[in-house]
């Protein structure tokens, strides 16, 4: 009797409810990768496969592989509720929204503990996974070791405060007069939201000084804030800093860490500025202050003596005719007294090495730079991320100091992410392609796997290994720009039948300092979409970041404007492909992405079939000073770039279906920006839908009910309309 062949298994489709749910599908994804000092152990926070928001500390030792949880947060943590001022500083940072337990740690330099902060107070976890609370810091913020493991120090109550780590002092406020309107040791609103800086405070090397940010938002407009909540509403007079409106004051300044003989840093005359980047020289004897103009196009590195707090100006970076400077964290300070340093002087993110008053350009090309990972102080190696080998694809380089050579590190086809030790003798680099979740390794520096941290292969008990087989292989292309320039999509589809046409769910975000299409693993939800029978597209319009400042500077004063264009051309391709329904292209985006549909149906009706709008910024005088400004201009100045930017004006050309949705405790983009669309589409008796979520920040979209209520817009409105 012949032997019956086992049955060949199905392929799992997906839910909404299975991608939202625990485990995540991407698989266990270590965050906060560090090595310890000795570099024997390799610690991480990881989310908990039964709960995919909640974090614990692991450590892996490098010499063996051996891996093991540190700390439990649910055995350490407290659960109380945290402070409105950290829950606010972790809605700044977009990598801890949602998140809970351990979401971030320190080592302290003998590498014999770590601080670990969890639920609103402070830990010390020794390598044996014991944590002691370390008392009388409940309520910290930004904490710190200090450069020699003398102290801990964390903002409190407006103030910054500092504790002995040994022995039993108590926590010691280095400023008092934090209060109402003045804070001490924190980073002011704009530069937590937009310039990439989380902390007001900086050790010396030799921690006997601590450079101490003061800021006074007492210029600040005030606005009204109402949190609608599902069980109430709470409201905030919250300090704003709108486009074209007061920031805060901020000064620096020196204070000795027993909180003795405060010196004033002299910024200038000018106290309408923006502190951008503190850093002090490795001998304490000065900081490097990076002082940027309120219009963005002049950046000035201060010399700031640390003993008298007089300046003296090292360079200045000035911006094109109709550009801007970006802020970046790609610069070292060299032990020689030199500095690394990125800059797009020539159109391009490159690295230069800055000595005595001397320029020497270090990489060049029609690429750009995107990361200064590390330098061998030893050999003088320079290591960095960028897109040298193609703009889909993110690697490692190393470049050698004395030819200029540049080797590539990392495998092609990937999308590579990179950071290393002290020495930049070892390096941590996560990767991904559109068909492997984010993997993670060890590597030296040749670029050697010397073991994984996180292989992440996606068999046997991987949360996405069931919907594996039914994975559909993502295509990439290019489209020219009204002017010849050209442009980036990716695309998914279903399993393409014969004469049929399918419709699209064309996605966008549009904004700058941004890249959507690359070679890497994208949320499921793309491939639920494709299931259920939607074609995938995105495309990357000028603006968007790592093409170069001319692609970039094509906004300069003009959102809503190229971009809309390129997207417009986008879907021009689309039609002209004979599997699409060209009548079925629905256009969705949140953030920028929904100011974008918004544009999007005002200035081409009737090319979408529908659009989704989620948490839109309709009136760019509404948004923050320093994101605005950069792009805008000053709107006191430049009002009619603002009134040609606005979605409001145009609002009632829409004439396609539109769904609006935001959530009613959005404290970056306000609810007052979907409000005013939407009293502007009921005066003119222009129908559309709405849902508001309760309680909601601006990740409102991050469960299913949103994107059950959009795939049901979508449905009734495009899928399934009978074929024109």
């Amino acid at each position: 009797m012949p032997a019956v062949a086992d049955p060949v298994p199905q392929p799992q489709r997906l839910t909404l409810e299975r991608i939202f749910a625990s485990p995540d599908l991407a698989g266990p994804q270590p965050q906060s990768l560090r090595l310890s000092p000795d570099g024997t152990l390799l610690t991480s926070v990881r989310n908990r496969a039964d709960e995919r928001t909640r974090y614990d500390l692991w450590a892996t030792d490098t010499r063996t592989g051996a891996e093991r949880m540190l700390v439990d947060s649910r055995k350490v943590g407290s659960g109380a509720a945290l402070s409105e001022a950290e829950k606010m500083q972790r809605e700044r940072d977009r990598t801890k929204t949602g998140k809970t337990g351990i979401l971030d740690y320190e080592w302290a330099p003998d590498g014999r503990s770590l601080l670990v902060p969890i639920d609103g107070e402070l830990f010390l976890a020794g390598l044996d996974g014991d944590a002691r609370r370390i008392a009388g810091t409940k309520g910290a913020l930004n904490p710190a070791i200090s450069p020699r493991g003398g102290f801990v120090s964390f903002v409190r109550d407006q103030n910054l405060w500092v504790q002995p780590l040994a022995g039993e002092g108590a926590a010691q406020a280095l400023t008092k007069e934090g209060r109402g309107t003045i804070h001490f040791g924190e980073a002011e609103f704009v530069a937590q939201e937009e310039m990439d800086r989380r902390t007001g405070y900086w050790w010396s090397p030799d921690e006997s000084r601590i450079a101490v940010e003061r800021f006074d938002e007492a210029p600040v407009k005030i606005f009204t804030r109402a949190a609608i909540g599902a069980s109430g509403t709470n409201i905030y007079q919250q300090r704003y800093p709108a486009a074209g409106t007061p920031n805060a004051v901020v000064e620096l300044w020196v204070i000795r860490a027993d909180g003795s003989g405060r010196v004033k840093a002299d910024l200038g005359t000018d106290s309408d500025f923006y502190l951008a980047r503190v850093d002090w020289l490795p001998d304490g004897s000065a900081l490097l202050v990076q002082r940027e103009s309120r219009d963005q196009r002049t950046l000035d590195m201060l010399r700031v003596d640390a003993a008298t707090g007089k300046a003296t100006v090292m360079f200045t970076e000035k911006a094109g005719a109709k550009s801007w400077i970006n802020l970046s964290n790609a610069y070292r300070v060299m032990p020689d007294g030199g500095l690394i340093w990125r800059s797009e002087r020539d159109g391009f993110g490159h690295l230069y090495r800055w000595k005595a008053g001397k320029w020497t350009q270090l990489t060049r090309g029609d690429w750009v730079v995107t990361g200064l990972i590390g330098v061998d102080d030893a050999s003088g190696r320079i290591f960095f991320t960028g897109n040298r080998d193609g703009v889909l694809e993110q690697h490692l380089y190393a470049l050698d100091p004395k030819t200029h050579a540049i080797t590539r590190l990392t495998e092609a086809g990937w999308w590579n992410s990179a950071s290393a030790d002290t020495r930049a003798s070892r390096f941590i680099i996560t990767r991904s392609n559109p068909d492997q979740p984010p993997q993670t390794y060890l590597a030296d520096a040749e670029g050697k796997r010397l073991s994984w941290i996180n292989e992440n292969a996606v068999t046997g008990a991987h949360p996405y290994a069931p919907y594996r087989a039914a994975h559909r292989p993502t295509e990439f292309g290019t489209v020219k720009a009204a002017d010849g320039t050209v442009l980036q999509w990716e695309m998914i589809t279903p399993p393409l039948e014969p004469g049929k046409k399918y419709p699209v769910f064309f996605q966008h975000y549009g904004g700058p300092h941004s890249q959507q299409v690359i070679r890497g693993w994208s949320n499921p939800l793309v491939q639920y979409l494709v299931q259920q029978g939607w074609i995938f597209f995105q495309i990357d319009n000028r603006g968007s970041a790592n093409r170069g400042k001319a692609f970039e500077d094509a906004i300069w004063h003009a959102m809503g404007s190229v971009e809309v264009e390129d997207q417009l051309a986008g879907a021009r391709y689309l039609k002209s492909l004979p599997f699409v329904d060209g009548t079925k292209i629905a256009t969705y985006g949140w953030s920028y992405g929904g100011y974008m549909t918004l544009k999007m149906l005002e200035k081409n009706p009737g090319v979408y079939a529908a659009g989704v709008s989620g948490a839109p910024v309709t009136d760019w005088s509404l948004y923050d000073t320093h994101y605005t400004e950069r792009y805008m201009g000053d709107p006191t100045r430049d009002a009619a770039a603002y009134t040609a930017s606005s979605a409001l004006p145009d609002a009632t050309r829409i004439r396609d279906p539109l769904l609006l949705m935001h959530g009613m405790a959005d404290d970056n983009v306000f609810l007052d920006n979907t409000t005013s669309i939407a009293a502007r589409l009921q005066a003119a008796d222009i129908k559309f839908e709405m849902m508001l979520y309760p309680g909601k920040t601006h990740g409102a979209v991050r469960d299913v009910h949103p994107w059950t209520t959009m795939l049901d817009f979508l449905d009734r409105h495009v899928k399934n309309i009978p074929a024109k």
